[in-house]
């Protein structure tokens, strides 16, 4: 199978490119622009594969889109590309909209021309699966998850640009029959990741001695995902799920940040004890909270489990273990990140 992968070079995308090539024998073309948190860096243990091919394209440009199907013939689309952290959505919203909705619309008008023209036995194999998000769902109380017949109620530029490409792709397939599949997933976590997050960020100020900056009372709950299972579950979905259906995939590890933020100052006062500090827990500082912010994300993931046989294999401790040890491990990976265009500074302030 040939796939394309929009966004491949981000944090989701490249592990997906990474599991595509190491652990089955498809083909896969990245297509990416290379925006601040696309780097190509994390695929170099694959790049010289000869099952893989980088082109550098923006899904904004409808031309674009258009030649990448034209060159490439894929089987399979695989949509990770987008604007994807919500403190920017409150910075400047335009390009949530204009990547994650209108570069949405280029690859689904492309998708269906192409789709249109093949043969009766390809057409019936081709996918075209969206991968998004459960903050398009909104925020929840103390109690309840979020099912795949949850209403939509984006709070955030960024939720809901993503709901609107979620509505965008279910319409191409109600209207047109183009072969979709859905997926919203919970907070990832894991190697490889753009340190404007809250764990890589906690992570490399930890490292620093720095101030570990807390939204408000750090009480906001989410579920976190290891990126590995997210990109595992995402494979699943593509060969096996059912085309129009959405799943949502979950890794039922409900933490509040503050918890989360004093487990990654234990692992890192164990690894790497510091000079000067003995507990780095002493570093947290509660700041003005996130505008917007949701309370509470918690998936529902029994339907990928019960009909496609996935359930995730880390729980959280295994998988923060890992990914502590790998920011420890791959010096090199995030200075250059940090000596380029991101210096760990505040945004989503909207000043």
């Amino acid at each position: 199978m040939k796939i394309i992968v929009t966004g491949g070079a981000g944090f989701i995308g490249s592990e997906v490119i990474r599991q595509l090539i190491n652990e089955s024998n498809h083909h896969v073309v990245n297509f990416d622009k290379l925006t601040y948190a696309g780097n190509l860096e994390s695929l170099a243990s694959i790049q010289e594969n000869e099952r893989y091919e980088f082109v550098k394209g923006d899904i904004t440009n409808a031309k674009m889109v258009e030649q990448v199907f034209i060159d490439h013939q894929p089987d399979a689309i695989m949509h990770l590309a987008a604007e994807s952290h919500v403190d920017r959505s409150i910075d400047g919203p335009a390009e949530f909209i204009n990547t994650n909705v209108i570069g949405t619309f280029n690859l689904l008008n492309s998708a269906k021309t192409y789709w249109n023209d093949l043969g009766s036995s390809q057409k019936e194999k081709f996918r075209f699966h969206h991968i998004s998000t459960d903050e398009v769902y909104g925020t929840l109380g103390k109690t309840g998850l979020f099912e795949e017949t949850t209403p939509y109620s984006p709070n955030s530029p960024y939720s809901a640009s993503k709901a609107s490409s979620d509505h965008l792709v279910r319409a191409w397939h109600e209207t047109y029959g183009l072969p979709v599949l859905i997926t919203n997933c919970s907070n990832n976590y894991g190697p490889f990741h753009f340190p404007e997050k809250l764990i890589p960020l906690i992570i490399l100020n930890g490292l620093a001695g720095k101030k570990l900056p807390v939204y408000g009372k750090g009480d906001q709950i989410r579920d976190w995902l290891f990126v590995g299972d997210h990109a595992n579950a995402l494979r699943c979905v593509l060969e096996n799920g059912l085309p129009g259906e959405t799943y949502n995939i979950g890794g039922h590890n409900e933490k509040q940040n503050i918890e989360v933020v004093k487990t990654i100052c234990s692992i890192l006062d164990e690894l790497v004890p510091h000079d000067t500090i003995s507990d780095r827990s002493s570093l947290i500082e509660h700041v003005t909270d996130r505008p917007g912010h949701d309370m509470r994300y918690a998936i529902d993931a029994s339907k990928i489990e019960r009909e496609l046989g996935w359930k995730p294999s880390e729980t959280f401790e295994t998988g923060l273990k890992k990914t502590v040890q790998w920011y420890l491990d791959n010096k090199i990976w995030w200075e250059n990140i940090l000596n380029g265009s991101y210096n760990i500074e505040r945004l989503g302030l909207e000043k």
